[in-house]
């Protein structure tokens, strides 16, 4: 009996604490915080015991999935954003939802994503990403927070500067001129002199190849490696995005894991053996190379010492997997994007192929050269509106904050769903869902009824880094195309939007490609 008795109180010693802990997080709080925004005039989905509102954001995804929509049409969010397509006219533009046991408040006002994105204190930080979407993005520049990201950023800032970015053209050129000669040896052997291509592979594998080149130089092929890795990384990452995160579940040895880890050592081990060869005596003098890990670590190795240590070779491994994903991404995808829209609006692909040739000739582009392409510039703003490749952005409130009318709690989530803003009437028009690159023509500011509500890049301190990196290598890219191709949608073509990690399309892009005549490039 005294063991029972001595088992018992362990039990109300060690257990219940921790008990009442799960009953008031999965229980208690979800019913307090669910009444107390419906005081304020936030309605959402009831809230499902530990999976919050996970379950039927994956049936809405699944049931979307099957949907292939009409080809001309650019409304987007009933298939990538299904959620919010069946939870707004129900509850308003701003919403409640869980994401699991954690509240999330969506909201659609592009004042109240200034108010977010541009808050200078840390109230609203970057969430803690699952271990495997971690894994592949990189804890990098993009998902640190605070002093951490001060010191990251003022590091990596100098390396993405215009001035540093220019000297990568000869080398986004050299890649794309190889992808460009292997479309037209294709096309010159088939009957009709046209070739149908699948562009979404395609600008996946030359987007490789530039981040590869620009990021590694010379040990561009061993950079290779660590991409092939981190695309098996997110076929992975995205099938898990929905899935409820039992905690410390990471940690088991069950086949995803063994699986995630075994990718993870092999991107990392890639990029180690990358940055130790910069590190050899030969390199004492803080030469370190011309591409973008070589620019970083110089201004690692140069920072202000008063103001944080420079880089340590785990942060710079993490600072490659994040620009290599990120870098790549956005740009494959915004080129795949681009030239769906150019396929379809065949007076647009005319208007901009005469402005290249009109800037460039039929030379190999350079910086100056793309400064002044004002058109393909617009087209490829509004190609980032209507697909812009992060379709739903997420802040953490780091302490209970007023937002607008509302109190947001501390630790809750605030969702920005960027594809729903890109496409409101009440913003952008009556053609809210048509393709009209002239609205940009003044400018992004100017472009909509509010001037913050192209969101692409994001706004604030901390708008996306590589900005300047993705917009010169698709003018880059989009114009050597132009000057050697005309190009068709495919009949084989399946519109099918679907948000991957980044927006994709889910059956490919078959386009078919004609090389110009009379060309000596």
């Amino acid at each position: 009996m005294a063991y029972v008795g001595i088992f018992m109180a362990a039990f109300t010693f060690l257990l219940l604490p921790k008990i009442w802990q799960v009953l008031k997080i999965s229980l208690w709080r979800p019913y307090a915080l669910s009444r107390s925004f419906r005081k304020q005039g936030v309605k959402g989905p009831s809230y499902s015991l530990f999976s919050g509102s996970l379950h039927e954001m994956k049936r809405l995804k699944m049931d979307a999935a099957q949907i292939v929509m009409d080809t001309t049409s650019n409304d987007i969010t009933p298939r990538v954003l299904p959620q919010y397509h069946k939870w707004c006219p129900l509850y308003g533009e701003t919403i409640l939802y869980w994401f699991g046991t954690r509240p999330v408040v969506s909201i659609s006002d592009p004042d109240l994503a200034k108010q977010i994105l541009s808050n200078k204190f840390g109230f609203y930080v970057k969430p803690k990403c699952s271990p495997a979407i971690q894994a592949l993005t990189g804890n990098g520049v993009a998902l640190v927070n605070g002093g951490e990201w001060a010191r990251r950023r003022r590091i990596v800032n100098p390396a993405f500067s215009m001035d540093k970015l220019k000297v990568m053209v000869k080398r986004m050129a050299t890649c794309t001129v190889a992808m460009l000669e292997a479309w037209k040896d294709e096309a010159n052997a088939a009957m009709d002199q046209c070739k149908t291509i699948e562009m979404n592979g395609e600008f996946r594998k030359l987007t490789a190849e530039i981040i590869a080149y620009t990021a590694f130089g010379s040990s561009y092929s061993q950079g290779k490696e660590a991409f092939e890795a981190q695309v098996e990384l997110q076929h992975y990452c995205a099938a898990s995005l929905l899935d409820v995160l039992i905690p410390g579940s990471h940690y088991l040895p069950t086949p995803s894991n063994l699986q995630l880890w075994k990718l993870d050592r092999r991107i990392r081990n890639s990029l180690r053996d990358i940055i130790k060869s910069r590190l050899k005596p030969k390199n004492l003098d803080c030469n370190y190379g011309d591409d973008l890990l070589g620019l970083i670590m110089s201004a690692s190795e140069n920072s202000d010492i008063k103001e944080g240590p420079k880089l340590n070779m785990d942060e710079i491994v993490e600072e490659c997997k994040t620009f290599f994903f990120a870098g790549h991404e956005t740009s494959s995808n915004l080129l795949t994007w681009t030239v769906f829209l150019l396929s379809l609006h065949q007076d647009w692909q005319t208007r901009l192929r005469e402005e290249v040739l009109k800037e460039c000739g039929l030379e190999i582009p350079d910086s100056d050269m793309l400064a002044r392409l004002r058109l393909v510039n617009m087209v490829l703003l509004e190609a980032l509106r209507l697909y812009c490749p992060v379709v739903e952005m997420f802040r953490e409130a780091s302490k209970d904050m007023k937002l607008g009318n509302m109190m947001i709690p501390k630790d809750a989530w605030v969702s920005i769903p960027l594809a729903k803003i890109h496409r409101s009437k009440e913003y952008w028009g009556e053609d809210a869902n048509e393709f009209n690159p002239i609205r940009f023509k003044n400018g992004i500011s100017k472009a909509a009824n509010h001037p913050n509500a192209f969101l692409a890049f994001g706004i604030g301190p901390r708008t996306c880094v590589g900005q300047n990196f993705a917009m010169l290598e698709a003018k880059a890219v989009l114009a050597m195309v132009l000057q050697r191709f005309c190009f068709s949608l495919s009949s084989e073509y399946k519109h099918a939007p679907v948000d991957n990690l980044a927006l994709q399309p889910q059956y490919g892009l078959p386009i078919v490609v004609k090389p110009l005549l009379a060309q000596n490039i």
